[in-house]
C-alpha cells in the first residue's frame, strides 16, 4: 500500500504544473492522521496531501465554491477542485462570493473619510455590487493586534468594535463572529474598518444563523 501511495505521489509531482502559490482552498475540517495540514490552513495548487487510514479532510475552494470531503488516499490540490487517488471524495457547490474571499486584494486607496462618504451616499445602489457573505456571522481574516470595526451603511445598527487578540482568534489569524456570539443582519450592507482601510460588503438577504460553510462567510481583510 505504501509503495502504491508513493507511486501516486510521484506521478502527481510529475504531472502537476508549476502554478503560482496563491491560496486555492481553505481547510474546513481535519479528521485522523493528516501530516502537515491543520484546521483553517490555506492550501495552494500543487499541494500534495496524504491521508492516513480512516483520515479525512474537508477543503473549500475559494474560486469555484466547491466543497470537498475527502476520505483516505492521496490528494493533489488544484485551482478549482482536487484530484484524488486511492480515496473517496464527495463534492458540493456551496453559496460563496469569490470577491468576498479576495477583499485583501481590493484595498481602498481613498482616504477614510472619502470612502466612508461614498459608501453612505451610494447605500441604495451599492448592495447589488458589493461582495456578499452567505452567513450572518462572518469569519474575518485580519492581523492580530489591530482593532476591527463593523458599521452598517444602509440603516441604523449598533457599531461593533472588536480588539483582535491571539487568544480570541482561531490560529491567531481568524476572528469568528459565530464563536464570539455576534451576528449581522440579513440583507444589510456594512463597512469593515481596520485602521485607515475600509472594506464594503453585504450579507445575503437569505442568510441565517444556521451553521454555514466557512468559504461562504469568509472575509479576508489581510
Amino acid at each position: 500500500m505504501k509503495s502504491l501511495i508513493g507511486a501516486c505521489v510521484g506521478a502527481f509531482f510529475l504531472a502537476a504544473p508549476a502554478l503560482a502559490q496563491t491560496p486555492a482552498a481553505i481547510v474546513e475540517d481535519v479528521q485522523g492522521k493528516v501530516e502537515g495540514i491543520a484546521f483553517m490552513d490555506y492550501v495552494a495548487p500543487d499541494k500534495i496531501i496524504k491521508l492516513g487510514p480512516k483520515a479525512s479532510i474537508t477543503l473549500s475552494y475559494l474560486k469555484s465554491c466547491e466543497r470537498e470531503t475527502i476520505s483516505e488516499g492521496v490528494v493533489l490540490v488544484g485551482t478549482e477542485q482536487s484530484t484524488v487517488q486511492l480515496g473517496e471524495v464527495k463534492r458540493e457547490k456551496v453559496p460563496c462570493d469569490t470577491n468576498a474571499a479576495k477583499l485583501s486584494e481590493r484595498q481602498a486607496n481613498q482616504s477614510a473619510a472619502t470612502t466612508f462618504r461614498t459608501v453612505r451616499s451610494d447605500a441604495k445602489s451599492a448592495p447589488s455590487k458589493l461582495p456578499t457573505l452567505y452567513g450572518v456571522a462572518p469569519l474575518v481574516q485580519a492581523r492580530s493586534g489591530s482593532t476591527l470595526v463593523i458599521e452598517r451603511t444602509d440603516g441604523k445598527e449598533p457599531t461593533i468594535t472588536v480588539p483582535l487578540r491571539n487568544e480570541t482568534m482561531v490560529g491567531g489569524k481568524f476572528y469568528d463572529f459565530a464563536k464570539a456570539g455576534k451576528s449581522l443582519t440579513p440583507g444589510g450592507s456594512y463597512l469593515a474598518i481596520l485602521g485607515t482601510k475600509r472594506y464594503a460588503f453585504q450579507i445575503d438577504a437569505s442568510a441565517t444563523s444556521s451553521p454555514t460553510p466557512i468559504v461562504g462567510r469568509l472575509l479576508r481583510l489581510e
